[in-house]
């Protein structure tokens, strides 16, 4: 029952203008997700920027389920699996940003251009539904809850899996090169020798 687990993941490309670039943007999504991605509006009017209330700056696409692990995994290795403590919330999610969408392994179209977008995941667990539904709803306790602490340490969990795998592959394929995970700020990858082999073979 208190097994982490993601709930969601969210795609956001922010354009800041309407039109042509907006619409490009949306194909992007469309390509990554499958999916019919939705277009967020600006709440204030911004002059210096050239922005309008309630009009269409942004578009971002909700996956959920094995999608969503596969292109969080694809965005990751962009990351080179390297978070920074600041990249984890209070309440137990996380987010990061890419630069340039076709490093996701999306062929380049010189009609679209490359966009950059924000990655944000939604953790929980079993029994968090309480605080959501319709009926009966409730709060959630506070041993049931999501923490920062809890999240880095179940990401230091996937991080240690990912690199054994990526050992095991260019093992076979005969080039096994050394795994460097840098230590960023407060926030440490620590991966136990029992998971990867470093040097060379």
């Amino acid at each position: 029952m208190r097994e982490l687990r993601i709930e969601k993941l969210v795609l956001n490309i922010c354009v800041g203008e309407s039109g042509d670039r907006l619409t490009r943007a949306a194909k992007v999504l469309e390509q990554l997700t499958g999916q019919t991605p939705v277009y967020s509006k600006a709440r204030y009017t911004v002059r210096t920027f050239g922005i309008r209330r309630n009009e269409k700056i942004a578009v971002h696409c909700t996956v959920r389920g094995p999608k969503a692990e596969e292109i969080l995994e694809r965005g990751l290795k962009v990351k080179e699996y390297e978070l920074r403590s600041k990249n984890f919330s209070a309440t137990g999610n996380f987010g990061f940003g890419i630069q340039e969408h076709i490093d996701l392994g999306i062929k380049y179209d010189p009609s679209i251009g490359i966009y950059g977008m924000d990655f944000y995941v939604v953790m929980g667990r079993p029994g968090m539904r309480v605080s959501r539904r319709r009926r009966c709803q409730t709060k959630i306790g506070a041993p049931h809850r999501v923490g920062k602490e809890e999240t880095m340490k179940w990401y230091k969990s996937k991080v240690a899996v990912a690199a054994a795998a990526a050992a095991v592959a260019m093992r076979a394929g005969g080039n096994l090169r050394s795994l460097v995970f840098r230590t960023v700020e407060l926030f440490v990858v620590s991966i136990p020798t029992s998971f990867v082999v470093f040097g060379r073979c």
